[in-house]
């Protein structure tokens, strides 16, 4: 008989990724996955260590989780508690100690390992907990079996690990580890699997993506943008995006690859800050004004590029003046979609030992008003869409009967009346409404007149 596998996946992109690969990496041992944790005979949490009290919030939900293991015993039953991520990594010994009811701890690096540490937490002798949470001088994708090719429409395709950066408000170079490229013919492999079983679009992902050098297997090196034009000749594959970026590997040749039709008009490339002298005690080596000539550069390849950020705000130190830079930055700039965020300091990383860090209420009032303007800017992108055509890829039902969910070559989520047999289909769209975080349309191709707009 199968048994229940529920993994909860919190944070970035690369953990949803990863979540995928721990199903399939278990489902030789007869694990399948279940939609809630009621009745799993293992729940695995994927942890992200970048928002604020991120560990606390994964303590919060293993006393939760203890309850169903000790209901689940009573009932003479068996359930397995593992806890993955970047705060397993950071934390190993702590939620061992904290948490007895976890059997498995392990790090974002080891999952390939997994079915060996549930064998071992079956054991009898284990039961303090297994915990995996080195970096293996092996690569685990040598080890993972083959992708399941069973994402879907859209599908997250992990080529680029680690960060050699070491911002000093970031603990991904802790916790992810060194910079690390996949083969070239692994991730081409990889992505027909996906295009073969259905998906027509691949979201390339990485800590630091654009820094992507694999090789090939006579030798020679590929970055980022020379891979994503040998991915745009797979049948089948219809787009193609990557994330996240940093400013200083955006190549020329990766600006290039953006006139491929393939490659869609989106890109979020984080900047942190617009001061420089922010910047600087970010340790991001980069200026404002370097960041300026790469958006230059790269609209001038794609003209209608639409762009998304990263902001933090109370950065220790940061003055009013700085603090003025960033908006200036931002409305220089003018971005479709972004992400900002009170400075919070993380153990172990520099910015945490600066003395001067910045009042709680200062920092609430800075972030309010980078939010009004970027928030603006959204609404304003959102409404120049009202009136076009774009090509949805539906991926997804709406919470309405006859509703499909789509994203828009800009990533936006686009709403229609639509019958089930389009998912997965890219269709042409006519915008009629743009709403705070999406729109709304009507289907123009395929014979198929939607009556109206669908009600998001």
């Amino acid at each position: 008989m199968a048994k229940k596998l529920y993994i909860k996946t919190y944070g970035c992109q690369m953990n949803v990724y990863d979540s995928v690969r721990m199903t399939d990496a278990l489902a030789p041992m007869g694990y399948e996955p279940v939609e809630t944790p009621e009745g799993a005979d293992m729940i695995i949490l994927n942890t992200c260590h970048i928002r604020e009290k991120a560990s606390e919030k994964v303590f919060s939900e293993l006393g939760k989780l203890r309850k169903l293991k000790e209901s689940r015993e009573q009932q003479g039953g068996e359930m397995l508690i593992g806890v993955a991520g970047c705060v397993a990594q950071a934390e190993g010994e702590e939620i061992v100690r904290r948490a007895p009811s976890v059997d498995l701890v392990f790090g974002p690096q080891t999952y390939h390992r997994l079915p060996e540490m549930v064998s071992r937490a079956l054991g009898d002798e284990n039961r303090g907990g297994v915990i995996d949470t080195d970096f293996p001088v092996e690569s685990k994708f040598d080890f993972l079996p083959e992708e399941s090719g069973s994402q879907g429409p859209t599908a997250f395709l992990s080529v680029q690990e680690g960060c050699d950066k070491f911002c000093t408000f970031c603990v991904v170079p802790y916790t992810r580890g060194a910079e690390f490229s996949r083969p070239v013919e692994d991730i081409i492999r990889e992505a027909r699997t996906l295009a073969a079983s259905g998906t027509r679009e691949i979201t390339l992902l990485g800590q630091n993506v654009n820094a992507y050098h694999g090789e090939t297997s006579n030798g020679k090196t590929w970055g980022l943008g020379r891979l994503l034009l040998e991915l745009a000749e797979i049948d089948g594959l219809e787009r193609l995006r990557y994330t996240t970026s940093h400013p200083r590997d955006m190549e020329d040749e990766l600006i290039q690859a953006h006139k491929a039709e393939k490659v869609m008009p989106y890109l979020h490339l984080p900047v942190q800050a617009g001061s420089d002298r922010i910047l600087e005690m970010m340790n991001r080596k980069h200026t404002a004004d370097d960041y300026r000539r790469v958006i230059d550069k790269l609209r001038e390849a794609r003209p209608d590029l639409a762009l998304s950020g990263d902001f933090i705000v109370g950065f220790p130190g940061e003055s009013d003046r700085d603090f003025a830079d960033t908006i200036r930055l931002v409305t220089d700039v003018n971005y479709a979609q972004a992400y900002s965020f009170k400075y919070s300091p993380r153990p172990g990383t520099p910015a945490a030992g600066i003395a001067d860090q910045i009042p709680e209420e200062v920092k609430s009032q800075r972030l309010a008003m980078l939010q009004e303007l970027l928030n603006a800017q959204q609404v304003a992108f959102n409404q120049s869409c009202v009136g076009k055509t774009f090509n949805i890829l539906f991926d997804r039902k709406g919470k309405h009967e006859g509703q499909l969910i789509g994203r828009s070559p800009f990533m936006q989520s686009v709403f229609a009346e639509a019958p089930d047999r389009l998912l997965g289909n890219s269709i042409d769209v006519r915008i009629d409404r743009a709403l705070a975080n999406s729109l709304a349309g009507t289907v123009v191709t395929t014979g198929i007149e939607s009556p109206a707009a669908a009600s998001a």
